[in-house]
């Protein structure tokens, strides 16, 4: 199915063309009628000589209400563009244009009207060279002009035959399944309860389907679906829809809200977008202006930084990052207006490359640059690796929402950014851009190289202290060292691969003399402070690190032969009698009551042995 706005001037017959094409009147104000001028959108439909029914969207046309103009045009596929014969073209209907163009709306007939009104056939021909030099002036080609008399009847099968011969050549709307219905009108049925209309685009609706409405978050689901005044079961994309909601009050929805199925859409702040500013402005475009923004049926009072430019000046083309007063559902993709507030002019427009920057991107960078250019004309896979940066991994479905993508030129764009090493795999769930996993693993290295230099006789750093000043998920980290030779875990302990623990003269000297000790006395070994007054206390940290030492609490370690001796010799006593007791343990051993129960308790917290009554049996890890 397919869309077609009406746009002109206040005087020259569009609504009343559109009447005669769908028997509909699209003015459904009385004051429209009274005063025989559109004020808000109007919506009507007509059926074409092929079957298809095609959706009318009626914009204003007085310049008055030009941003009522914006709301309806962000989803057609053609539009008429009708220019009185008797009055030629107007200011405002070179602002019309300028606004299809920026909205990249390529079919347009422009249809003279009133032809029954001039006798003169050279008028006409001065009407026509006119609408070709306004077309050249906006780079545009020269569009098909229809003369046509509502009227008298004159010219409107051959404007249909165009129009036809326009859309059927003119590609289809693709199913992406990721459905997006710009609310354009919000009214309430007795009986029924809430009830939006829109042009869906995205992906198909289904009654029964749960939506939520966008930015508000608000959970709902479709009750009914008319398209056409037809009752349908599904809403294909292309098409203009009337939602009756379950859920979703009247009175929690607007004209500029979104509905999409749930977690598909996330209300933008900051977009990045690419920008064209019109030749014909009066002014230019200054760093941090205030302007409105336009995009579908939603606006907002925005600021902009200019991310290449002092300013812009008409005719220009630019990267702008744009702050948005009220955050609004917004996609990569997405076609969008700036006007000045006061006066009321419009500047230009262009492209969302980016509907959620992480960050406030600095100005006059050439790296920020270049990635913008890549994220508006890079390949599928190098905008989709693009999409995967950040300081986590994302989700294939994440992935896919944020490039609009349908499932197979997704799995295309997914297989091809794996095969060229653009992206990553970290789990089944998860895809990363081969330049965050870089970025990691910059960071991991640059943060225990560092730690190394502060503590040469600490073996690693721990990987909870690492997780933390990495700001990443355990199990990330996990991964990460799993897969990057360069970082060794050592238990708890993460280091570089090329980092050894080495003691000086005096300090070997101390630690023979203490291992020397536990030799004399491996049962009762002294105490962990009393180690530290002999060796230091970063000598004693790198013996447990190295496991020469394996501390059982904080006050006790033995030697590491030792204490492997005393578990071996537990173990053997628990399968040969089934449980052992700290007597036991210490008449076995010659030590003490205190040496005994920090083993066992050590051992129990480790799943060796587990404490029944006043014994140890068995434990999980036995």
């Amino acid at each position: 199915m397919r869309v077609i706005g009406t746009s002109g001037h206040v005087d020259h017959g569009k609504s009343t063309l559109v009447e005669k094409l769908s028997g509909i009147n699209p003015d459904r104000l009385a004051e429209e009628q009274s005063r025989q001028m559109t004020i808000d959108l109007g919506f009507a439909w007509m059926r074409l000589a092929d079957g298809e029914t095609v959706g009318i969207v009626d914009v204003p046309g007085h310049r008055d209400f030009i941003e009522n103009m914006l709301a309806g045009v962000g989803g057609i596929d053609a539009a008429l563009l009708v220019i009185a014969a008797d009055e030629g073209i107007m200011p405002q209907t070179r602002e019309h244009l300028a606004i299809l163009r920026l909205l990249d709306v390529r079919d347009i007939i422009v249809v003279i009207s009133k032809v029954d009104l001039i006798d003169d056939p050279d008028w006409i021909e001065l009407v026509r060279l006119d609408i070709e030099e306004a077309f050249a002036g906006q780079q545009m080609p020269a569009p098909p002009m229809v003369e046509v008399s509502a009227h008298s009847g004159q010219g409107l099968d051959q404007l249909i035959g165009t129009l036809q011969g326009i859309l059927s050549g003119a590609p289809q709307r693709v199913d992406y399944g990721q459905p997006r219905l710009p609310i354009d009108r919000v009214f309430l049925v007795g009986g029924f309860g809430t009830v939006v209309t829109g042009t869906l685009a995205g992906g198909s609706l289904s009654v029964g389907d749960s939506v939520e409405l966008q930015p508000t978050g608000i959970a709902g689901r479709i009750r009914g679906l008319q398209s056409y005044k037809q009752a349908v079961e599904t809403a294909a994309p292309g098409s203009r829809v009337a939602v009756n909601i379950a859920g979703i009050r009247g009175d929690q929805v607007q004209r500029g809200h979104m509905l999409a199925a749930p977690g598909q859409v996330r209300p933008s702040a900051m977009v990045d977008a690419q920008f064209f500013q019109l030749a014909d402005l009066d002014r230019s475009l200054e760093h941090n202006a205030e302007v409105k923004f336009f995009c579908g049926a939603a606006e907002s009072m925005a600021k902009v930084r200019l991310l290449d430019a002092e300013q812009l000046y008409p005719g220009e083309e630019g990267w702008l990052q744009i702050r948005l007063r009220d955050a609004l559902p917004l996609a990569r993709g997405d076609r969008y207006i700036l006007r000045f507030p006061s006066p009321a002019q419009t500047i230009g427009g262009g492209v969302i490359v980016n509907a959620g920057p992480r960050r406030r991107l600095k100005r006059f960078q050439e790296g920020i640059i270049r990635d913008l250019e890549l994220r508006l004309r890079g390949t599928p896979a190098e905008r989709l690796a693009m999409s995967a940066e950040g300081k986590t991994p994302v989700t294939p479905r994440e992935l896919q929402s944020s490039l609009g993508f349908s499932d197979e030129d997704f799995q295309q764009a997914l297989r091809e950014a794996l095969d060229l090493g653009l992206v990553k795999q970290v789990d089944e769930s998860s895809f990363w851009s081969n330049a965050s996993w870089h970025k990691l693993a910059n960071r991991a290295l640059e943060q225990l190289s560092a730690f190394h230099s502060a503590h040469p006789l600490r073996l690693g750093m721990p990987r909870a202290q690492l997780r933390s000043r990495l700001n990443v998920k355990l199990s990330l980290l996990d991964q990460f060292v799993a897969g990057d030779g360069r970082i060794i875990p050592e238990g708890n302990l993460l280091r570089l691969k090329n980092h050894k623990v080495i003691f000086d003269d005096d300090q070997s000297a101390k630690i023979d003399h203490l291992m020397r000790l536990l030799q004399e006395n491996p049962y009762t070994p002294p105490s962990i402070d009393e180690m530290n007054d002999l060796v230091g206390e970063d000598v004693a940290r790198a013996l447990l690190d190295l496991r020469r030492l394996v501390n059982v609490n904080d006050r006790i370690a033995f030697a590491s032969v030792d204490y492997e001796f005393m578990v071996s010799e537990i173990r053997q006593k628990i399968r040969d009698h089934g449980e052992i007791d700290a007597k036991t343990l210490r008449d076995q051993f010659g030590t003490s009551r205190k040496y005994a129960i920090a083993l066992l308790e050590h051992l129990d917290s480790l799943g060796i042995t587990q404490r029944v009554g006043d014994v140890r049996k068995g434990g999980r890890n036995m």
